[in-house]
């Protein structure tokens, strides 16, 4: 039993009327290797500072009482580190523990965005020619105009000209000046229409009609009835709306888990029970040095037009999930200046930090390369104390049993790359091996008959446990598959 562990964890809940800690030692006063009775401490430590020694107990620095170390705590029980608690002050202190999960992992990322028009189907309106507008059809920005509904109609000099010369093309049957000024017309910008109609009138229109090229809303209108344009002039902008773009901006470290196509869902304050579905269509390559944000657009339909540009939108974008992967809970990890570690539960109100190596942190949950197997749990509140406890002694190397002089059994990541069910035999693409010193590398593996076939299908990633030390007599005993997906944990990744 770690009394130095019952002792503090005593300290901290006592004075709300918790449990005392009782110590597991024999009846007699056997004496240690340090000469001193087994039951009686070797020193006293701070509870905050455990290079803070005395021979007696006291006071801290910082006015707390003085922790006795016993020299079972400094032995470490099962592996250096090992620290042990009541069940009932485990209780108290609300010690949670969670599985670790083989999985792959997906983000959830919230923002906000704003909507706006399709720019792919917004069009400007521009005269070719220079003229006065002499009927204004369209009166103010936001009107819905047809395709093919009249716009405007201007009086050109240039326009009156070529029509003049069309008519007198017609007249004198010289077919390659027919087509010569009619493609002049056209390429003023007079419509087909107006074309055809002079043709069959051959009469010359002092205004000429001009339409709209496509539906939508007028988002922009420049002119106004009487007014002189010219061909720089934009006249008006015309955006459909049956589909909307919406821009929104992700964090500089979020940028590298979405990628275009990915789905995405969108809230509306004026209509907060109804979501949209829509994708990722474009990742802006630029980052915006004073927000450190990217700009991501959102492609979303709106046939009901219930959707406005200017709008403030509440955007979730689902990520594509990484490959499988060791995961635990964001806040199972203990980050110090150069080490990252986790506190391990071994059973029986054991625990012992160990060091891990982690990857890709992906909303709530870390990813982790080393230091962890698939058959673990970590503590996920408490651990702090844990730990603080553990690693006066601990050596942080994760223990696999049975030891027996060398590791004969360890956990590995593999992909299974062929299956042969007769001789019962596959060959893995398995990471590297630390426990045996082994790199990664393709080999083939028997397999133990209690293992079901059906989990090591060819293509799949799995966590492996071998048996063998010394590949002599290398075998999988055991096979664990990934979980479609990791748990959700509460809180957001904003």
């Amino acid at each position: 039993m770690n009394k130095f562990v019952l002792t503090t964890a005593a300290l901290l809940i006592g004075a709300a009327g918790g449990y005392f800690i009782q110590g597991q030692m024999g009846g007699g006063a056997d004496m240690g290797a340090t000469g001193k009775a087994a039951d009686e401490p070797l020193y006293w430590v701070a509870p905050m500072d455990p290079n803070y020694r005395r021979d007696k107990p006291g006071l801290s620095p910082m006015g707390m009482e003085l922790v006795p170390v016993y020299e079972e705590d400094l032995a470490g029980g099962d592996s250096p580190g090992t620290v042990s608690i009541d069940p009932r002050v485990e209780n108290n202190l609300g010690v949670r523990t969670v599985p670790v999960w083989f999985s792959p992992l997906q983000a959830n990322l919230s923002t906000v965005g704003y909507v706006g028009y399709d720019e792919e189907k917004r069009i400007d309106i521009h005269s070719r020619i220079s003229g006065w507008v002499e009927v204004l059809h369209v009166k103010a920005e936001g009107e819905y105009v047809d395709k093919g509904a009249p716009l405007y109609e201007i009086y050109s000099p240039d326009l009156v000209n070529a029509q003049e010369e069309y008519v007198a093309a017609l007249r004198s049957g010289n077919r390659y000046l027919q087509q010569a000024s009619r493609d002049k017309m056209i390429a003023l910008g007079v419509p087909e229409q107006t074309v055809t109609q002079l043709r069959k009138t051959r009469k010359v229109m002092n205004t000429i009609p001009f339409y709209a090229p496509q539906a939508g809303f007028v988002s922009m209108l420049k002119a106004r009835q009487g007014m002189f344009i010219k061909p720089a002039t934009r006249v008006m902008s015309i955006g459909a709306l049956d589909q909307v773009w919406v821009i929104a901006e992700l964090f500089e470290r979020q940028a590298a888990q979405i990628q275009v196509g990915d789905n995405a869902r969108m809230q509306m304050d004026f209509l907060p029970e109804r979501f949209w579905g829509g994708t990722v269509d474009y990742i802006y390559p630029t980052l915006n040095e004073k927000t450190r944000t990217v700009q991501v657009r959102l492609r979303f339909d709106n046939r009901d037009l219930a959707l406005k540009p200017g709008m403030f939108a509440q955007i979730d974008v689902l990520a594509q999930p990484t490959a499988e992967v060791l995961n635990v809970p964001s806040s199972a990890v203990i980050e110090t200046g150069g080490q990252k570690r986790v506190v391990v539960a071994l059973g029986e109100g054991k625990y012992k930090s160990v060091e891990v190596q982690t990857g890709a942190r992906i909303g709530n949950r870390t990813a982790i390369l080393d230091g962890l197997y698939p058959e673990d749990k970590v503590v996920i509140s408490a651990q702090f104390m844990l730990d603080s406890e553990s690693s006066i002694s601990s050596d942080f190397m994760r223990m696999t049993p049975p030891m027996m002089g060398r590791i004969e059994e360890t956990w590995a990541q593999a992909e299974v790359r062929e299956l042969n069910a007769e001789a019962r035999t596959v060959v893995l693409k398995h990471k590297e091996i630390r426990m045996w010193k082994q790199p990664e590398m393709v080999m083939e593996v028997p397999v133990d008959e209690a293992v079901d076939l059906e989990k090591l299908q060819p293509g799949s990633a799995v966590q492996v446990l071998l048996n063998g030390g010394n590949m002599g007599n290398l075998k999988i005993t055991d096979v664990i598959l990934p979980q479609p997906k990791a748990p959700r944990e509460q809180g957001g990744l904003m």
